[in-house]
């Protein structure tokens, strides 16, 4: 079964790091993706803050996601390099990571993401870059 059958019929518990963090997928295809996540107390830092790699972890997952459905099937790809840009914290609420191919080589990928608020406010821009490697 290929990772997006697995999203498809087990959702979140498809992916240990989704189960751990709290992250459901939302949407994916044509190399776009969503997820949303639930902001816990513990992912906060001593002042109270989301603390700045769960907006990079989540928006890279968006970012992979989104990769996966323009790759064939069993595919691997690894994160190369990724920046972010933090532009407002949040404490609580819901946030969504909307990721997005920006474009596919036929060895390394190039994507986009966004992390906002539940009120579509947007919290943070990341890019990066993945090695597209041989199926398994």
């Amino acid at each position: 079964m290929s990772y997006l059958e697995e999203i498809k019929a087990r959702g979140r518990k498809a992916n240990p790091f989704f189960v751990m963090m709290g992250i459901d997928p939302v949407s994916y295809g044509d190399g776009e993706a969503e997820l949303s996540m639930e902001v816990r107390p513990e992912m906060c830092n001593g002042a109270g803050w989301l603390q700045g790699g769960v907006y990079t972890s989540l928006a890279d997952e968006a970012m992979a996601l989104a990769l996966f459905t323009v790759l064939e099937e069993n595919t691997r790809i690894a994160t190369i390099s990724e920046t972010t840009h933090y532009l407002a914290g949040v404490q609580d609420g819901t946030l969504k990571a909307r990721g997005k191919v920006v474009r596919r080589g036929r060895r390394v990928a190039f994507a986009d993401g966004e992390v906002s608020d539940q009120d579509g406010n947007v919290l943070s821009m990341t890019t990066a870059s993945f090695a597209v490697m041989g199926r398994r």
